[in-house]
């Protein structure tokens, strides 16, 4: 068997307020790491300043690594734990900025950043859209990165997978109203490819938008393996929770249900072509 043990870190960033959300960031991966030994602790996309920042995502977006890698990495050196969680990142023309999804190793290094290809109509204006889907090599197993509204695009889970992602790790900021649908496209993906999806979606409302939690980790046959419910109100709540998954089970479903090897990719053209 080879056992990972995940946390799913649901939070309320607070919007722009950079330091104040990696102090939060910092006392929970202390608190998770000071309690159990775990192999990766995933946080929301954009965790680190909030969604509707709008052209103040200039100034808060930074070069990779920067003070923010920095920040966390030292935490999760600590620990000697995986951290995924999303930021703001620029490169070199100030004015160019991407909604990214940061892994750093268990030394605090970075491992490699993902940058959101799937933008919502309302992000086009702030972000560049990436290119790219790169697989991350752990110690504990293969991770896929997306972010978000990647998750409701079944071609971005498939391509992570058929590349060797056994978990697909999902920091999002997922609205309110259209939270059954994040619920159904982590289990449809988990299914569909017979992987491990870990969601972690914010909560906390902004000028225009509310967030509606609901984190998961999500098993290759639909099973949840954990999932941050609600408080005493029926709202989401600020917390984690510990997943226990076997990664073997990946190639055991593959293998038994033969989905990945009975696709017939020569009929599929339509899929590549633009609507």
């Amino acid at each position: 068997m080879r056992q990972a043990i995940i946390a799913i870190a649901q939070f309320h960033p607070r919007l722009g307020e950079l330091q104040s959300n990696l102090d939060r960031m910092g006392d929970i991966i202390d608190h998770i790491g000071n309690t159990q030994k775990v192999d990766l602790i995933i946080f929301p996309e954009l965790a680190t300043t909030g969604y509707e920042c709008g052209v103040k995502f200039t100034e808060l977006a930074e070069q990779v690594p920067g003070y923010t890698i920095e920040t966390l990495g030292a935490r999760v050196a600590r620990h000697e734990t995986h951290l995924a969680f999303g930021m703001v990142v620029k490169h070199k023309v100030e004015s160019v900025v991407y909604d990214a999804a940061i892994l750093l190793g268990p030394d605090g290094a970075l491992m490699g950043q993902y940058h959101k290809i799937h933008l919502k109509p309302e992000e086009r204006p702030i972000f560049r859209g990436g290119f790219r889907l790169p697989i991350f090599p752990t110690t504990f197993g293969t991770i896929g990165l997306l972010l978000g509204w990647d998750l409701a695009f079944p071609e971005a889970a498939r391509s992570l997978a058929i590349d060797g992602a056994e978990l697909l790790v999902v920091p999002a900021n997922w609205e309110t109203q259209s939270i059954e649908e994040w619920k159904t496209y982590l289990r449809a993906r988990a299914f569909e490819n017979s992987i491990f999806v870990a969601g972690v979606n914010r909560l906390g409302d902004e000028y225009t938008y509310s967030f509606g939690g609901e984190s998961a980790v999500i098993g290759p046959r639909g099973e949840a393996h954990a999932h941050v419910g609600r408080d005493e109100n029926d709202r989401p709540k600020e917390a984690y929770t510990l997943a226990k998954i076997d990664l073997d089970a990946v190639k055991k479903f593959r293998e038994e249900l033969q989905t990945m090897q009975s696709r017939q990719p020569a009929v599929y053209r339509a899929v590549v072509r633009n609507y």
